[in-house]
């Protein structure tokens, strides 16, 4: 079998731990960036209800965890389900002095990853482009508006996202990560998105929704279509969400 080798196989090497060579700079403690992001001029702010939730077997629910790609898109999704899926995925649980603890773990409790949501058809939300604040527990509005088939046609024509309910769009701040943890802090933004798809998987089937995970898309259309800089955000992860057929 040919060896396919390239940047990814660059960047692993140069990234790697090694006892007798470990990295070592100093840590500016007043420098420590912000884990939350706030936009300037939102079209609104949408406070989320708190979440309600049944408890559920996990066991059977990771059992039948699957990626579904069909999903009834006649049915809106209820506001307080979005609540619930949102707090799953990235809500706050404790704050232990300036640390804000969340439901998915993250390399040095830094937070890197930022939730965007398309809302395509969810009840008392205009469709648009959100951003959630966990700090708040709400939604900034960013863009009037369903962005479903352009979010589609950047996934690669992947027609779930047409069809679902909302897509969830992760991006990352990688200087927060970068502060403490150099350029190793990109294999723990991809870990950390990970984390949170699948708090995602699993409270989606405990609800009856299905998800389907989005790792191939152009990043720069996705970018544009969020409305982020990526100098400063790149986009790292994607995700339909939709009522099961």
């Amino acid at each position: 079998m040919s060896k396919i080798t390239g940047v990814g196989d660059k960047f692993q090497k140069e990234t790697k731990y090694h006892r007798e060579q470990m990295p070592r700079h100093y840590l500016d403690w007043s420098k420590k960036p912000s884990p939350f992001k706030d936009h300037e001029n939102p079209l609104s702010i949408i406070q989320l209800p708190e979440p309600k939730f049944n408890v559920t077997n996990i066991w059977e629910i990771i059992l039948n965890r699957r990626s579904r790609r069909n999903y009834n898109s006649q049915n809106p999704l209820n506001f307080n389900t979005l609540s619930n899926l949102l707090w799953a995925t990235q809500g706050t649980t404790e704050n232990i002095g300036e640390v804000n603890l969340r439901t998915t773990p993250s390399a040095g409790g830094l937070y890197p990853i930022e939730t965007y949501l398309n809302v395509r058809q969810v009840e008392n939300l205009p469709p648009g482009i959100y951003h959630f604040r966990p700090q708040f527990f709400d939604l900034e509005f960013l863009k009037n508006g369903d962005q479903s088939r352009s979010l589609s046609q950047a996934a690669l024509h992947q027609k779930m996202v047409e069809l679902a309910q909302i897509t969830f769009i992760w991006t990352a701040i990688a200087e927060r990560s970068k502060w403490k943890y150099l350029q190793r802090a990109y294999r723990y933004i991809y870990l950390d998105a990970g984390h949170i798809a699948q708090n995602l998987y699993l409270s989606a089937e405990a609800l009856g929704l299905g998800v389907c995970g989005i790792g191939a898309f152009i990043d720069d259309e996705v970018a544009e279509i969020v409305g982020v800089d990526e100098t400063e955000e790149i986009v790292v992860y994607l995700a339909s969400v939709g009522w099961k057929t």
